[in-house]
């Protein structure tokens, strides 16, 4: 209704998506909900969802300006689908911006903590614990979430910007 008042940063409408489309392919994996233990419910799979998007975006501030133009398509992107699958689960209007508030709020605390533990500040046991798990898990359950984790962290680090940009993760 009042999109011209508030256009996205980005400029572009699909910027952002193909990243967004390959972490959404990534966060579909079974391993997560079977090996990992991670509940098949929605807030398991935003967990899982918003923490790989998270070491993508921490990926991404390592390259500067460029990398900041897609971290922020990203997170254009994330927002967008956050709102329309919320009104798709019937959510309305009074409810909807402080629901995605608190979406975007919680990428936010796991970038956060992936930043950290990324820098050797913090414990990838923790912060596994702390990004994908509401319970208590069992140590191979949360084990095999970690090393996951560890993996897909070096296929970013392995992909060139040029390849996150299209979603390509290698």
């Amino acid at each position: 209704m009042l999109g011209f008042l508030f256009r996205g940063l980005t400029g572009e409408r699909s910027a952002g998506a193909a990243l967004f489309e390959a972490l959404t392919g990534e966060a579909r994996q079974t391993h997560w909900y079977l090996e990992g233990d991670v509940p098949d419910t929605l807030d398991g799979r935003f967990a899982v969802l918003a923490t790989l998007t998270a070491l993508a975006l921490v990926r991404l501030e390592q390259n500067g300006a460029e990398g900041d133009r897609i971290s922020v398509a990203l997170t254009e992107r994330f927002i967008e689908v956050m709102e329309s699958e919320h009104r798709e689960l019937g959510l309305g209007d009074p409810t909807l911006g402080k629901t995605v508030r608190k979406l975007v709020g919680m990428l936010a605390r796991r970038t956060e903590l992936w930043r950290e533990a990324l820098s050797g500040g913090g414990q990838w046991a923790d912060a596994t614990r702390e990004s994908l798990y509401r319970h208590d898990v069992s140590d191979p359950a949360r084990e095999n979430s970690e090393a996951a984790l560890k993996e897909y962290s070096g296929r970013l680090d392995a992909t060139s910007l040029g390849q996150l940009e299209k979603g390509g993760i290698a």
